[in-house]
């Protein structure tokens, strides 16, 4: 069957073991994604966010290597670096630089061990590009024990971290410690990516954390609500790419990417026209 012809039985493959289990893991992968999307936009660490998932490369193919789960390899390095960054740039124009240095070593890094290796070089799209499809239950599982985390770690530092986020100076003056709230958003951003990577891969990341989050910045006026209408636009976006990819083969990552960017497309044109109606009623 050629790729964009109608499958008249893709009925039969959304209910599919595999398929079930995506649409479980676009779940709890949007509850994560929903959440720290919003944080990364507030922070302005939008390159931060990107920087991780390639960050995280080395410690996949490095895990192919010695013959360990990838996504252990990947979330080892993904913490790792965001550790890092985090205690390096301590202000947002030392992030910058520390993420970049990071970021540069570690794709050397990754490029390195996958040379080493052929299966490491031919796991290397698969991180790259991710495949929602190939997601086991013990993913699944540790998907879901992650989300529980970062539930209770953000119900503890909702109020510091959300203030750090939005004025870091102010914050700093009223006593909130800077520092360990950049530790403790680097960390919980590396899960995030390494729970995401599976879905989109390394290179569209942006699909699932960012670009839901700036379109929910539109739409939604408080913290709890962008963080809860982001969730919904990268469940949206999976499950979206899961039904048009099984009515349409297509590799779902394509498929959730085009949707994501559509929605945050149609949110900035609503807004354009709103304002451009409001300033002609002020005229």
């Amino acid at each position: 069957m050629s790729a964009f012809a109608f499958d008249p039985r893709w009925m039969q493959t959304l209910s599919a073991p595999f398929m079930l289990k995506a649409i479980v893991a676009g779940v709890l992968i949007a509850i994560a994604a929903g959440a720290m999307g919003y944080f990364t936009i507030a922070r302005h660490s939008t390159f931060a966010a990107h920087a991780l998932a390639h960050i995280g490369l080395p410690g996949a193919t490095g895990a192919v290597l010695l013959g360990l789960p990838v996504s252990a390899g990947l979330g080892l390095f993904a913490l790792g670096g965001a550790l890092v960054i985090g205690a390096l740039g301590k202000k947002a124009s030392q992030r910058e630089i520390a993420t970049g240095t990071v970021l540069a070593f570690a794709t050397g890094l990754g490029l390195f061990f996958a040379r080493l290796s052929s299966s490491a070089s031919q796991q290397m799209q698969a991180i790259l590009f991710g495949s929602i499809l190939t997601v086991t239950q013990g993913q699944i599982i540790g998907f879901a024990a992650f989300d529980l985390v970062l539930i209770a770690v953000l119900s503890l530092v909702y109020r510091p971290l959300l203030f750090s986020s939005l004025d870091e100076q102010v914050a700093q003056a009223k006593g909130v410690p800077i520092a360990a709230m950049n530790l403790v958003y680097m960390a919980l951003m590396a899960g995030v990516i390494t729970i995401a990577v599976p879905a989109v891969g390394t290179l569209l990341i942006f699909a699932l954390i960012v670009t839901p989050a700036a379109t929910a910045n539109i739409l939604a006026a408080s913290p709890l609500r962008a963080m809860v209408v982001s969730g919904l636009i990268c469940l949206v976006s999976l499950w979206g790419g899961l039904v048009i990819s099984a009515m349409f083969p297509t590799p779902p990552s394509f498929v959730i990417v085009t949707l994501s960017t559509l929605m945050w497309a149609l949110a900035k044109a609503g807004k354009a026209l709103t304002n451009q109606r409001a300033t002609g009623r002020t005229r």
